[in-house]
């Protein structure tokens, strides 16, 4: 299993954006765009936790916070349902394990506790239906959430632009092409300012 990221790299990967390193990757690496922060500014950095719940079931959701380990993310298949799945209580005990945060296909609630507390949610709904607390689903193996494919250890970075996944054996190429990117563009910036055009800075004349 990946180690968890260090304080370092998540720095980095926050400050890098999901934006930059999916450009930069040139992997298909991007979760669908109904994936949406729970609360303006939350953005989170981590390694994947995977979860799979029956739809309206919010039972893997504890026992995954039971099972995580400090830094993961917890990355759900809640079947696209608009239920509340995750609230502020889930929140606190994820926060008392060190859980990362949570990118769910599926609905949240207590959205104002969420943002107080700071814990940074993705989610495709938000909504106040209950949920039961019957199948214990799948926690560990991998899922496809919002179109990806995600696995326990892969890296996960969220933030308003979106949300991005992939294998923690790309982490350091991924990082390579990304502060690469952003050099250029830095570069391109400037020279922007000064009056260039992007159609020449891109080669985009015809």
């Amino acid at each position: 299993m990946s180690p968890a990221l260090s304080d370092a790299e998540r720095k980095e990967l926050l400050e890098l954006g999901t934006a930059t390193l999916y450009e930069a990757s040139g992997l298909d690496c991007d979760l669908a765009a109904t994936l949406r922060p729970a609360w303006p500014g939350a953005r989170l950095a981590g390694t994947a936790l995977p979860v799979r719940t029956a739809p309206a079931d919010n039972l893997p959701l504890h026992l995954a916070v039971a099972e995580a380990r400090p830094g993961e993310v917890l990355v759900v298949d809640g079947r696209g349902t608009a239920c509340g799945y995750w609230g502020e209580v889930l929140a606190v005990a994820a926060l008392a394990r060190d859980v990362a945060g949570l990118v769910i296909d599926g609905g949240v609630r207590d959205t104002g506790p969420l943002a107080e507390l700071g814990f940074p949610v993705f989610s495709t709904a938000v909504a106040v239906s209950r949920t039961a607390k019957n199948d214990a689903g799948a926690v560990g193996e991998p899922v496809e959430v919002a179109g990806r494919r995600v696995a326990r250890g892969d890296v996960v970075v969220a933030d308003a632009d979106g949300v991005v996944a992939f294998p923690a054996v790309r982490l350091d190429e991924v990082r390579e092409a990304a502060r690469a990117r952003v050099a250029k563009e830095a570069g391109f910036l400037e020279r922007i300012r000064g009056g260039a055009l992007t159609l020449d800075l891109y080669g985009f004349r015809r």
